[in-house]
């Protein structure tokens, strides 16, 4: 999945509609969280059927698109699956218990309850709410052919005004060029080596280039022994080193 973004543009009392799901958003949510605290054995299905049952209840959230109502049940068993998993793993501190959303700012669409105009420059909402049609800023060439690929549609408020978020479904595949790595090698005795390619390094010779001093070396060693032999053969006779006999 990949986020795409652009502002929206609308009147006042669009915004004002914006707000108006969003706090039912932030209702159904909440309202399923008190259904788990207060149900044992509730699932993920459980919220779902909840979310409709709430719709039935109260008129203002009957007027939120059924997809919508349904994603945030999702949301609010999403926070209870995370606090499971984190007392399975023994997570040390604060297991992250389920709590009230006070300040939500998004509202999730799945879908159905919106529709893209042919040009692909404005987005339009058809639940009661009245959000209607929301003009989009933004670049298009890059999402134009992935429109059909669309999974969800969320608006979030912010402080700078109001952006659209479209999760797009698609899956990325990277052709690589083969890349020309892979060589042959030749070593010899009058190049160190040629490669498949052509190209030959010469042979640097280093036992050849040293073999004077090796041999200077080597001298040097054999005089050091011969050195040492001779001195304990002077310390049986008696004799003191660099002086006379005692």
């Amino acid at each position: 999945m990949i986020i795409l973004e652009f502002k929206a543009k609308g009147k006042k009392h669009q915004y004002s509609a914006i707000d108006e799901a969003i706090r039912t958003v932030q209702f159904i949510r909440n309202s399923c969280i008190r259904y788990w605290m207060d149900n044992k054995g509730v699932n993920k299905f459980d919220l779902n059927k909840y979310s409709a049952v709430l719709a039935k209840r109260f008129p203002f959230a009957n007027e939120l698109n059924s997809t919508a109502r349904q994603s945030s049940a999702e949301r609010s068993w999403s926070s209870i699956l995370r606090f499971f998993d984190n007392c399975k793993k023994k997570v040390p501190g604060k297991k992250g218990f389920p709590k009230f959303h006070k300040n939500c700012r998004t509202v999730e669409y799945k879908q159905s309850g919106w529709k893209l105009s042919p040009d692909k420059k404005s987005i339009t909402f058809s639940d009661k709410k009245g959000i209607g049609k929301l003009k989009l800023k933004g670049k298009w060439d890059f999402w134009r052919e992935t429109a059909k690929q669309i999974k969800r549609v969320r608006i979030v408020r912010r402080a700078d005004g109001y952006y659209i978020q479209f999760c797009v479904s698609v899956d990325i595949k990277e052709q690589l060029e083969p890349a020309d790595a892979t060589i042959g090698l030749d070593v010899g005795l009058k190049d160190f080596y040629t490669d498949s390619r052509g190209n030959t390094e010469p042979n640097p010779r280093f036992y050849r280039t040293v073999e004077k001093r090796l041999k200077f070396r080597q001298r040097r060693v054999s005089r050091k022994v011969r050195l040492v032999l001779s001195r304990s053969l002077l310390k049986q006779e008696g004799y003191a080193l660099g002086g006379s006999r005692g």
